[in-house]
């Protein structure tokens, strides 16, 4: 009769065991599926529907769940065969190239959430307002952001007047707003406060500089059809702190 308890013992213990083997996997399982189904991939009709106050506030939580680290788990391959036919984009960004500020990154975007135009010192010129005028205008987009980003080269070249190769051209669309930052200080780039304040003046006259350049922006602007503002994203706190008037 002993025996045939400690079998029976023995098998009970197993299958509790077994049971707890199964039962954690598919909880974590469906907690992963979960996560990755409340992400979602832009189409033609949420696109549509979206307005441009809300695809701000994308923005705006997507930059909160970055610095939470807290970022959607995206299928990313999934959301390339979804993509494959044609892309959504609800806003572009016009950003600088530093390897620091991926404003799919900072913004937790994935496939065809947003266009970004990247350039040193995330200036305006001809080509990005044709890149931003086809991203409103064509496809679909409801916002603009300027956005600059704190410690920024381009900047601080544009403070110190740096010449080199065809940067010197680059810099000097920067060295107006240089100038019309007042500071009794320290005008270079040894001097962080000031580099900050033209790095905010610099995103302020980009969105000048969109607005008198581009009447198709203005006039979608004008109409409510899309809005724009400007942003710096903080390169030590992975924040972004937006102007919006």
């Amino acid at each position: 009769m002993k025996p045939v308890l400690a079998i029976l013992l023995f098998a009970s213990l197993f299958f509790i065991q077994c049971s707890k083997d199964t039962t954690t996997p598919q909880t974590k399982d469906n907690t992963t599926t979960q996560k990755k189904d409340s992400t979602v991939t832009q189409t033609k009709e949420s696109q549509t529907k979206m307005t441009p106050v809300q695809a701000l506030q994308m923005l705006k939580d997507g930059n909160s769940r970055f610095v939470a680290g807290k970022e959607l788990d995206r299928n990313l391959m999934q959301q390339v065969k979804q993509t494959s036919k044609g892309q959504y984009p609800y806003a572009v960004v016009l950003s600088c190239i530093d390897s620091r500020a991926s404003s799919e990154l900072i913004f937790d975007q994935g496939m065809g959430d947003i266009f970004n135009a990247r350039i040193a010192g995330n200036i305006v010129d001809e080509d990005a307002l044709g890149g931003m005028e086809f991203s409103c205008k064509v496809m679909g987009a409801k916002l603009i952001v300027v956005l600059g980003h704190t410690s920024c080269g381009a900047i601080k070249g544009a403070c110190d007047k740096v010449e080199l190769g065809n940067l010197t051209s680059l810099l000097k669309k920067i060295e107006p707003v240089v100038a019309s930052v007042k500071s009794e200080g320290d005008r270079s780039s040894k001097n962080d406060v000031f580099v900050e304040e033209v790095s905010k003046e610099n995103v302020m006259y980009g969105m000048k500089e969109i607005k008198e350049r581009s009447a198709v922006l203005k006039e979608m602007i004008d109409k409510g059809e899309i809005i724009m503002v400007g942003g710096m994203y903080d390169v030590e706190t992975g924040k972004v702190i937006f102007y919006e008037k």
